[in-house]
């Protein structure tokens, strides 16, 4: 909005001055003038009465600066507008809830325009038929389901596209440190928790047991939870001989190795038996030191997990999110250690095919020169 007042105090004063003497008012208006307009048009002035000087100054004043206000708002750059999101994660005590925490807080601190609500689910089972039926914008999915999702594995293909690559997930066994169990063939015919029901975990579980011939319902007393966060507590007890999980900072892991306990993994035979069946997995390790007690690093099969968005969302919304994120790199590594693997690269990396990214990340991707 224009500010008349320096223009409007000024000629009030000189009108009162100029009242009590006029040859004042005429020496005072020449300045006053001279100091605002061209020659040209203080000449004009100098010869209007006094009382029209204000109505004409301010219309001079909207020619002279409007078009200059004008040009200025074109210049400045429009606020991005706010978009809220919702993210689903998985039930309380898994990784998932855990990592998605960390997620909103590193967009919103990169992109506050963009509004991410996590939000619990069942897991990765829920989380893909809720994202194709629009019923949420973006969700965590774990690799193997990711897979069949996109291969049409026992379903129809779907059309979710990648936000990014969340982390690597080796998958292993943890038991209590003073179980007789030394290898997964020890854990057979004993009651197992697998992990909540809808979790990616449990169908990271079948594949590596299929690898091995072995079946996880039959070969198993399998236990599904409700909660990820009640599987440790089970071990603890004696309930579950063993719990399943995997990757880095996954706090039934934690829980567990904080109270003693010793982890089983495939051997590099069972290794090599897994992936000729199920090719698609990948050869990762466990880093020693990810968990309290565990000195050396530990090699399984696994896959990543990536965060998965619903077919229409917009491509102007995934380039942003890819943008957040790249730049909240280092953010959301100190805020989730397993977190550092979330990166542009790491997203080019590990998708199974470039055709997966949401056309709006690859362009960002494409940007930064991590893509061709």
């Amino acid at each position: 909005m224009l500010d008349f007042l320096p223009f409007r105090s000024s000629f009030r004063g000189l009108a009162k001055r100029g009242a009590r003497n006029p040859r004042l008012r005429a020496k005072s208006l020449s300045v006053l003038v001279d100091s605002r307009f061209s020659a040209s048009t203080t000449a004009v002035l100098m010869m209007i009465a006094p009382r029209r000087i204000v109505v004409m100054t301010m219309v001079l004043a909207i020619m002279t600066i409007a078009p200059a206000m004008a040009q200025s708002d074109l210049k400045a750059p429009a606020m991005a507008q706010e978009t809220r999101l919702t993210l689903g994660t998985a039930t309380p005590g898994g990784g998932f809830p855990v990592y998605g925490a960390a997620f909103v807080e590193t967009v919103k601190e990169a992109d506050p325009s963009l509004v991410v609500e996590a939000k619990n689910t069942k897991g990765s089972a829920e989380n893909i038929p809720l994202l194709e039926e629009g019923r949420l914008d973006l969700a965590l999915v774990q690799g193997e389901a990711a897979h069949e999702a996109f291969a049409g594995i026992g379903r129809p293909l779907t059309n979710l596209k990648v936000i990014t690559a969340m982390y690597s997930t080796p998958g292993l066994f943890v038991v209590r440190a003073d179980s007789p169990a030394r290898r997964i063939a020890d854990l057979t015919g004993k009651p197992v928790a697998f992990g909540a029901q809808g979790s990616g975990l449990v169908i990271l579980a079948r594949y590596v047991l299929d690898g091995l011939g072995l079946d996880q319902m039959n070969d198993f007393q399998a236990i599904f939870l409700e909660r990820a966060g009640d599987g440790p507590a089970m071990v603890l007890d004696g309930r579950a001989a063993a719990l399943w999980g995997g990757g880095t900072g996954w706090p039934g892991f934690a829980t567990m190795a904080k109270a003693g306990a010793r982890f089983i993994a495939p051997t590099p035979d069972e290794i090599d038996r897994i992936l000729a069946k199920h090719a698609f997995l990948k050869r990762l390790t466990l880093p020693a030191g990810s968990y309290p007690g565990q000195d050396q690093a530990i090699a399984s099969v696994g896959s990543w997990s990536f965060v998965l968005a619903r077919p229409t969302l917009d491509d102007a919304v995934a380039y942003r999110l890819a943008r957040a994120l790249h730049k909240g790199e280092a953010a959301l590594a100190v805020r989730l250690p397993q977190a550092r693997e979330t990166t542009a690269a790491n997203t080019a990396a590990a998708v199974f095919t470039p055709d997966l990214l949401h056309p709006g990340v690859a362009r960002y991707l494409r940007e930064i020169g991590v893509m061709r």
